[in-house]
């Protein structure tokens, strides 16, 4: 999703041909064209939606913060900043913005490859994975959890379902 993201952000902006937009309403337009483009050819908005956070991914704000707070605020975070606001007025919905796609705008504002920007989320969660561990070696709960669901596991039959397959032989 982050590398995604980035690159639909990329690819909007390098349609631009009088420059970027000053102000946000300008952005606003420009997101506006874009999500049109995106539902008219019945295609995703890499980094909308959550499938956990439907009021808003905690993310997000923390990491716009950042990027504000350390000068780095570029095109591609104020394009996909529009996107959280104007989206609903096409899409009838409002989903939030979510973490891997800020991650992708922020990555390419950062001048980062798009090719690599997966690699980036993926050293990522590497990084949380291993704080996991961490946690795990100091205070192990796996046996545990695996205990509590082998006690409580219940099994349920399977439901008979409809064969779309022509029954009869060919």
């Amino acid at each position: 999703m982050t590398e995604d993201c980035g690159r639909f952000l990329h690819d909007a902006l390098s349609t631009l041909e009088n420059g970027h937009p000053t102000d946000e309403a300008g952005w606003d337009e420009l997101a506006l064209a874009t999500v049109r483009s995106r539902r008219e050819a019945r295609e995703l908005i890499p980094g909308l939606g959550h499938h956990v956070h439907k009021q808003g991914d905690p993310r997000t704000p923390r990491l716009f913060q950042l990027a504000t707070e350390e000068g780095l605020f570029g095109t591609h975070l104020s394009l996909f900043a529009a996107i959280g606001r104007v989206h609903p007025q096409v899409l009838d919905s409002t989903l939030p913005l979510n973490g891997a796609g800020v991650c992708g705008a922020a990555l390419a504002d950062l001048g980062l490859p798009l090719d690599l920007l997966r690699a980036f989320a993926l050293l990522a969660r590497t990084a949380g994975l291993i704080g996991q561990l961490a946690e795990e070696i100091r205070n192990p709960v796996a046996n545990d959890i695996l205990l509590s669901v082998d006690l409580n596991n219940r099994p349920v039959p399977p439901q008979p379902h409809d064969d779309p397959r022509p029954t009869g032989h060919a």
